[in-house]
């Protein structure tokens, strides 16, 4: 994917009614006016919403006789989806790392408590 490609994909996700919209095509096509539906916005306020989706290529228009429905493209959402996997990947490996660390601290604790027990029984005796 190039950058371009990512940056209008996360350009697209960005709004909360084209994730809503694309969330809807998930289950199955839709016309324009089945999206505009749950939206308290006028159908040419959708129409732009759905061009930013299909100029990012998460959305395609069908042709169902007199329908023009919109179908849910994921091939976009998937490279996204890789992109945030590496910084997952990286933030679990220095999760990792700080719960070796904090494994360790606890267990020098552990044995300074022992040792400090130890210290002062033999002081009082």
């Amino acid at each position: 994917m190039t950058s371009a490609q990512l940056d209008a994909t996360f350009a697209a996700l960005a709004d909360p009614t084209r994730r809503a919209i694309l969330a809807r095509l998930a289950s199955g096509d839709a016309s324009v006016a089945e999206l505009a539906e749950p939206f308290a916005m006028t159908q040419p306020a959708i129409s732009k919403h759905l061009r930013v989706l299909e100029r990012a290529g998460l959305i395609s228009r069908g042709r169902d006789a007199q329908r023009r429905p919109r179908r849910l493209e994921a091939q976009p959402l998937r490279d996204a989806n890789e992109w945030l996997e590496e910084y997952r990947r990286f933030w679990q490996a220095s999760f990792q790392r700080l719960d070796t660390l904090l494994d360790k601290l606890k267990s020098q604790e552990k044995t300074n408590a022992r040792t400090m027990r130890s210290t002062r029984r033999n002081h009082e005796v």
